[in-house]
Order: C-alpha cells, then sequence, then structure tokens
C-alpha cells in the first residue's frame, strides 16, 4: 500500500500592487514534517520567485506568507510567457522539455510554467528555450529562481552547492 500524501495549498507573495499591498499566489504543498511545519512545493510557481518544485520550506507564518528555505529540489524554474496564445508555443516546447526530464507545472493562455533539474545543464536548456521563443513571435522566457529576487540580475549560485553534496 502506499502511503497517502497529505496536500494543502498555502499563500506566497507574489509581488505588490501598485499601491503596495502584497498580491499573493497559492501554491500546492506536501506537508513532510507537520509537527515542525515542513512542506515540499508541488510546482514551480508562475509568479514567486526564488522556488522550484520540491524545495522544502518551513512554515513561518502562512497568514503573512513568510517561510524559511530549508532545502533546494536542484529544479529551476522556468517561465515563458507570450502576447499571443500560448497553446501552439507548449504543443512544441512541452515535449521537448519532458525529453530533458522536465515537467510542465502550470498553463494558462500566455503562460508556461517548467521545472527541470540544474544537471541538465544550462546551456542545453537555454538553446531550447532560446530556439523556442524564436520561433513563435511575441514570446520569452526567464528563470524563476536563478537571479536574486532583489537586484534580479545576480546570480544566486545556489546549484554550486548541490556538487558539494
Amino acid at each position: 500500500m502506499s502511503e497517502q500524501v497529505e496536500k494543502i495549498e498555502l499563500p506566497f507573495i507574489a509581488g505588490f500592487s501598485a499601491d503596495d499591498q502584497p498580491v499573493f499566489e497559492s501554491l500546492e504543498v506536501e506537508i513532510v514534517d507537520a509537527e515542525q511545519e515542513e512542506v515540499r512545493l508541488l510546482r514551480s510557481p508562475l509568479l514567486t520567485r526564488n522556488l522550484a518544485a520540491g524545495d522544502k520550506l518551513k512554515v513561518l507564518n502562512p497568514g503573512s506568507a513568510q517561510y524559511e528555505l530549508l532545502e533546494r529540489s536542484g529544479n529551476l524554474s522556468v517561465r515563458v510567457l507570450r502576447r499571443d496564445d500560448i497553446a501552439a508555443l507548449g504543443q512544441y516546447l512541452t515535449p521537448k522539455i519532458e525529453k530533458l526530464g522536465g515537467s510542465l507545472d502550470h498553463a494558462n493562455p500566455r503562460a508556461l510554467v517548467y521545472s527541470i533539474h540544474v544537471s541538465i545543464g544550462f546551456k542545453p536548456i537555454e538553446d531550447l528555450l532560446n530556439e523556442a521563443c524564436a520561433r513563435f513571435d511575441d514570446s520569452m522566457w526567464n528563470y524563476g529562481n536563478v537571479y536574486d529576487p532583489e537586484d534580479g540580475e545576480t546570480p544566486m549560485e545556489w546549484w554550486l552547492e548541490l556538487d558539494e553534496k
């Protein structure tokens, strides 16, 4: 018999409104340790920065969306955006991401979110995404958990620590 995993949805800060109020994104997590209040993200978020599927977190205050990142899964969160309907781009890109061991975690008419392990390497992932976006007008992609959320430019280099384990 397989063990039943308890899943819940928790709010995460996705950004701030024009009047500086927090905007929340609801994300599904599995409870890893209820006593220690530890959870694991089941999918990479669309808007919340610095997290990807599989990351382990400690819940500090769910009401104000405060969490402590305990352990990275090694997954990259990749967001693909398009001004036009994104369905054709998704049909083209998703099988290629899946061949690399990645998964489609979220889709809406203008955005796709993928999780793919960093061990695949940045170059093959970036080459694939650049080629796909070049084929489909008005599309772009970015990482959700590679650059410092404060400045959006400085690589966090958390993947270097994975090599040490």
